[in-house]
């Protein structure tokens, strides 16, 4: 099961909400909820790139969590492109080394993390690096895997047909005093001017709230499908875990935008627009035509008051 960016309530980056169109054909690389996720990689580390600072915030607080004089092992479960994999490999190589297990079920997507953190190691090999396929919808999901000082599960349980049964098949991979780190939630991201000058006014605020709508309708769609009426911190609490808490961390890259940004900010409009695809009314989908369109004087990545800000909210248990 691979993070990624494109939830219900994501920031922009890991994971982030990109809101990229969701494939839905069989290909390889493809997840239960029907995700051709290896299409996607480009997208993913677009979103590593712009979410590194929050990543490298991310993992310095979980790391710094783990007792010291223990050999740390961290797993990074539905790893994605490797963003965050790559911060906690150089936590971890900041307090002496440990063991780093990328996992997910797109081995293309393994791939592309291993090479990541492999090139941010640059040799240091006292950060021993593995990389697993395993599914986390799976029953026997874990059998194999080592007991962890922190399990990471990045905007991937909320794929799960039964949420709180994958928090309570994460909390089992924990051993005693280690702790379980969920993304999930957050306050998605935000890179559009209420008032664009073509169209009516409020277009992102249409296009998050169509998306969320799609999503809530992903969840139906699952096979098998288990309601979770609550919050993650309950959920964490519930699979046994205590002192569920939780923190969150900003996304901020300010107008005017750098070049990176404004190529951001087009694949979040461009994969946003198509995810909601038939649900947007004609008129903003011609708005959002003239915005894409890069010879056109209404080419949204021309623009000077584009940006991203978001946040990502982790919810932390200890076993």
């Amino acid at each position: 099961m691979s993070a990624h960016s494109h939830d219900q309530a994501g920031t922009h980056g890991h994971q982030h909400s990109h809101g990229h169109a969701h494939g839905h054909g069989h290909g390889h690389g493809h997840t239960h909820d029907g995700i051709d996720w290896a299409t996607m990689i480009p997208d993913l580390q677009r979103d590593d790139a712009m979410s590194a600072a929050a990543h490298a915030e991310i993992a310095r607080r979980l790391v710094a969590a783990i007792p010291a004089g223990t050999e740390a092992t961290v797993l990074d479960i539905g790893a994605g492109a490797g963003g965050q994999s790559v911060a906690f490999a150089r936590e971890l190589l900041a307090r002496g080394g440990g063991r780093l297990l990328i996992v997910d079920a797109v081995p293309a997507l393994l791939e592309v993390a291993q090479q990541a953190v492999k090139a941010a190691l640059d040799g240091d090999d006292r950060v021993r690096v593995e990389i697993v396929t395993a599914d986390a919808a799976a029953e026997d999901f874990g059998a194999g895997l080592p007991a962890a000082d922190l399990v990471w599960a990045s905007r991937m349980v909320h794929h799960l047909p039964d949420q709180q049964a994958g928090v309570a098949r994460l909390a089992g991979l924990l051993r005693p005093g280690g702790r379980l780190a969920l993304a999930e939630g957050g306050v998605s991201a935000r890179c559009l001017p209420w008032e664009l000058g073509v169209g009516a006014p409020g277009l992102q605020d249409r296009l998050l709230g169509l998306r969320d709508a799609g999503f809530a309708q992903m969840r139906t769609e699952i096979t098998g499908a288990v309601s979770m009426p609550y919050g993650w911190n309950v959920a964490l609490t519930r699979a046994g875990l205590a002192e569920a808490t939780s923190f969150s961390v900003l996304t901020d890259h300010p107008a005017p935008p750098t070049p990176a940004v404004r190529e951001s900010v087009v694949a979040w409009l461009t994969g946003l627009s198509e995810r909601v695809g038939e649900r947007l009314g004609e008129p903003d989908r011609a708005t959002i035509a003239a915005l894409l369109d890069r010879s056109a004087d209404t080419y949204i990545g021309a623009r000077e008051d584009i940006y991203i800000l978001g946040t990502t909210t982790v919810f932390v248990g200890r076993r």
